[in-house]
């Protein structure tokens, strides 16, 4: 028992919770780029590509609303190894014989998927704001934003990883084996880590109600509506219609697909991570309101994609020009989504966190699906030049929203 009770200072259970946050993550990258790439190349539309992923961003929606209220009353750590045990089924649901997998089918293992994510997500970002609540108080605020940082942006790194290797794996090993090697990769990481975590760690010492996973706080009901416009207005064009415009119009390989998006979150993901240093740097001393630095990383955000959009429209066929554009459109969403990150858990109360935690991914849920669902439809009635467009419409009021929290 030393041994796990010398896990229980919180910079310790800090790394044991990123280490699975981790590990999960690879997975999900990996899962999404081998779902995406192997039924493009068994003839799906974009529209059916976009609708294999609704159920897993419609049970994101309902599993951070859920999720949350379970969080507090049996604890976090049990939600993250809840996650866990889930992704790895949904793993091993798609393993049967290719003759197997219709649309429904891989629907519902997508449905898994997406609960399991957003668990795992929810469990992660609301166990930091406890583990700071014990560090030094003169650290403040500062120690959270650079803790939520670290974590969110070097998941978003991994993720990245997990695309490049999800066509790696597709290309070496085929879909069903892919699938089954990291099903028993991650069923090892359940098992080692679940007995390192904290027991107690976001349980309430009440029952928390259902209906308390309706925040009444108006700030953070301003800033869950900026990031569910702030992630469809990601996801219309990079879900579907970005890989599936690089591989039919610009006549991409698989692999290079892969990379490429790959590359593009980890460059995301570095971003994000350092977004504290950057800021510290970027912005003038004393100047550290950070409500005010998310409108203005918004309204930067729009006018980029705005000017992206019009690129494309005009150089469709320009590798140079998508390339350049995307990585700009990279940095400075990942400062926007760092700042958010951030202040959704500062606002969270101490008490019941995982529960305001929740409620705020579960509109980042409904921002994916709705990003989901209008990438594959705009897509291919109008093409990605459209799809960048509705993106400024949709960080546009993201950049209204935010404004309205300080």
């Amino acid at each position: 028992m030393q041994s796990l009770n010398s896990l229980s200072n919180p910079v310790k259970q800090y790394l044991v919770i990123t280490a699975n946050y981790w590990a999960f993550t690879l997975t999900d990258g990996a899962l999404r780029m081998l779902v995406l790439l192997y039924f493009y190349q068994l003839g799906y539309s974009p529209l059916a590509l976009a609708s294999v992923f609704i159920l897993y961003e419609v049970f994101g929606v309902i599993t951070n609303l859920l999720g949350g209220w379970l969080g507090a009353r049996i604890g976090l750590n049990k939600t993250m190894f809840i996650g866990l045990l889930i992704q790895i089924l949904a793993l091993a649901l798609l393993t049967v014989p290719s003759e197997y997998l219709s649309i429904t089918y891989v629907m519902f293992a997508q449905a898994l998927s997406g609960i399991a994510k957003d668990l795992n997500k929810m469990s992660a970002k609301s166990s930091i704001k406890l583990l700071v609540a014990n560090l030094d108080s003169a650290q403040g605020q500062s120690k959270l934003f650079q803790w939520v940082a670290l974590l969110t942006g070097s998941k978003n790194t991994l993720k990245g990883v997990g695309f490049f290797l999800g066509g790696l794996l597709l290309t070496l090993f085929g879909f069903q084996n892919a699938l089954l090697l990291m099903a028993s990769a991650l069923a090892f990481v359940a098992l080692s880590t679940y007995p390192m975590l904290r027991g107690n760690i976001g349980k309430t010492r009440y029952k928390a109600k259902f209906s308390q996973v309706f925040s009444k706080n108006a700030p953070l009901n301003y800033l869950s509506a900026a990031r569910l416009c702030l992630f469809a207005g990601r996801d219309v064009w990079f879900v579907i219609a970005l890989p599936v415009y690089l591989a039919s119009q610009l006549q991409w390989q698989h692999q290079s697909v892969g990379t490429f998006l790959a590359c593009w979150i980890v460059f995301y993901g570095i971003i994000q991570a350092n977004a504290p240093k950057l800021l510290d740097i970027l912005t003038a001393k004393g100047a550290q309101n950070r409500c005010q630095q998310a409108g203005f990383w918004s309204v930067l955000l729009a006018l980029v994609t705005l000017l992206l959009s019009l690129a494309i429209y005009l150089f469709p066929q320009s590798n140079a020009v998508l390339i350049v554009g995307l990585f700009i459109f990279s940095a400075v969403f990942a400062m926007n989504s760092s700042l958010h990150s951030y202040l959704i858990v500062a606002l969270a109360r101490d008490e019941g966190v995982s529960i305001d935690v929740g409620f705020y991914y579960m509109a980042n849920a409904m921002g994916r699906l709705l990003g989901t669902v209008l990438s594959g439809v705009i897509y291919q009635q109008f093409g990605l030049s459209a799809c960048m467009f509705f993106a400024f419409i949709f960080i546009l009021l993201a950049s209204c929203f935010v404004r309205k929290v300080a």
